[in-house]
């Protein structure tokens, strides 16, 4: 997280120190970013609690602007997520209990739809300089041992908001759900009770899967500007 930290003031640093050098162009290609917040985990070990057990998350995430209301993100991002059968309601086979915890890298592409045209410049119409939006999309889950080791798809969805914090610098928080094809993210030991699929019920697609969440404040700059006669919508 200390790597997480310095990219984050170096992105601070050096937009505040381009933007006025930049700041007659209006419309750019593309952001990059860093991010950092907490995640947490939904399956059997925390089947209804959203935000229980909140561990540490962060990466880098990159959109590419297709125009001022749709973009398309790129996320590299790790989280901490664990769990404990301790303090819930199900009592599991042979009274056994289980926790974990574990390391997720989640590496993925989102389709982002803005509610209002994002942009800072005064000559385009009903633009904003803050606008809430919506994405979902398919990411794929590495989870390393110490059981084993899980590689899986997810399809994330989710919700967020963006600022213009100046002519080049975007700020945002964002929370995703990240619903993921297996029911082994909470397995972390090779003895006593096994939380994939510890009631022996089969389920297909997301039925008895593991999922997990992130929710990140973001930074990000903008890269490439388009031409400054090119896309006034």
């Amino acid at each position: 997280m200390n790597l997480i930290c310095r990219l984050l003031f170096l992105t601070i640093g050096l937009g505040l120190f381009l933007t006025p050098l930049s700041a007659q162009e209006d419309v750019y290609r593309m952001e990059l970013g860093v991010a950092v917040g907490g995640s947490f985990y939904m399956g059997d070990a925390n089947y209804s609690t959203p935000f229980k057990n909140m561990g540490v998350a962060g990466g880098v995430m990159a959109r590419y602007l297709l125009n001022l209301r749709m973009a398309l993100k790129g996320n590299l991002i790790a989280g901490k997520i664990s769990g404990n059968t301790t303090y819930i309601d199900d009592k599991f086979p042979g009274g056994l209990e289980a926790n974990f915890k574990r390391n997720v890298y989640d590496l993925g592409v989102q389709f982002e739809y803005n509610f209002w045209g994002y942009n800072s410049a005064q000559n385009y119409i009903r633009n904003q300089r803050i606008t809430p939006y919506i994405l979902g999309g398919l990411g794929f889950t590495f989870a390393p041992e110490p059981a084993e080791n899980v590689f899986t798809a997810n399809i994330p969805i989710g919700v967020g908001v963006k600022y213009k914090l100046a002519h080049r610098i975007n700020i945002g928080c964002e929370w995703t759900m990240r619903f993921s094809l297996s029911d082994k993210l909470d397995v972390t030991k090779k003895d006593g009770l096994q939380l994939n699929d510890p009631f022996l019920i089969k389920g297909k697609g997301f039925k008895n899967k593991d999922s997990y969440s992130f929710t990140v404040f973001f930074i990000t700059y903008d890269l490439f500007p388009r031409c400054k006669g090119c896309n006034r919508e």
